[in-house]
């Protein structure tokens, strides 16, 4: 149940006898997830299954510039050579991938860079399928976080925020991109403003199932660069926010450990 990169946390705090109790049942994580860098870890976390919040990737996959974002290319066949093995030619900010502060900032954090604590963390969701439904450009507001809180409690310190707007239900038609005959994308996103009250509630990211932080007409990315450039991180294009609860998942995000990296596609789980 571990991605690479987070093993180092699960072994100094998963005994062996709890990873084989969670396969027979619920599998217990002493403090699994965490505050932000510098932070102490929170209270043991169980789960009895795991969501898997990713696409399956492929060439077709939607992308905010509407041409295909990734290449995959055969180098060996079984067949052939006794092996498979292929190249992929791929944009950082395909399929569902994370988005780091070094995207829409100057020196920001890369992807090796980020501190694995604040990529495995509680998640909050907020459900906007309805106002969506109604206003594809519709934005998340501080309106919004505070009717999540007056329904389930404060934000958890240090958690992820995912908006489901319900947009994963148009993957595989124009919908998706929701692009009009000037080629303006149309769907939801987080409004600017609420990105300092997110940061003031001390959280460490923001998930959403489009294409983008920022509301498809964005011509400015003003939440990218409010958000990303104040040293957080989001993830795109998020799978399944449905199936989870409104609080009480642990979010799990397998970001790329490569140098430099604006960001890159990602393993995301939610352990319920």
């Amino acid at each position: 149940m571990c991605i690479p990169g987070c093993q180092e946390v699960v072994a100094r705090r998963l005994s062996r006898r709890g990873v084989f109790k969670g396969v027979a049942g619920m599998a217990t994580l002493a403090g699994f997830s965490a505050l932000p860098a510098g932070g102490a870890f929170a209270a043991p976390v169980s789960f009895s299954k795991v969501v898997d919040l990713t696409h399956v990737l492929d060439p077709s996959f939607p992308t905010y510039f509407g041409k295909p974002q990734l290449e995959i290319r055969q180098l060996f066949s079984f067949d052939k050579d006794g092996f498979n093995l292929n190249e992929w030619v791929v944009n950082e900010h395909t399929g569902t991938h994370l988005d780091t502060p070094f995207h829409f900032s100057k020196d920001g954090p890369s992807a090796d860079a980020l501190p694995i604590e604040t990529l495995v963390v509680p998640l909050a969701v907020i459900d906007i399928r309805e106002k969506a439904g109604a206003d594809p450009d519709y934005r998340i507001t501080a309106g919004d976080i505070t009717a999540w809180e007056a329904a389930n409690g404060p934000l958890p310190a240090g958690a992820a925020v995912a908006l489901n707007s319900g947009w994963e239900a148009h993957l595989g038609t124009d919908r998706f991109r929701n692009a009009d005959a000037n080629g303006t994308l149309h769907f939801p996103g987080f409004h600017v403003d609420v990105a300092p009250v997110l940061a003031q509630k001390g959280v460490a990211g923001v998930v959403v199932d489009t294409l983008s932080l920022d509301y498809g007409a964005s011509k400015d990315f003003a939440f990218h660069y409010k958000w990303l450039g104040s040293g957080h991180w989001g993830v795109e294009a998020a799978a399944n926010l449905s199936a989870l609860p409104a609080k009480g998942a642990t979010l799990v995000v397998g970001g790329p450990k490569i140098k430099g990296a604006s960001g890159g596609l990602s393993r995301v789980l939610a352990l319920v």
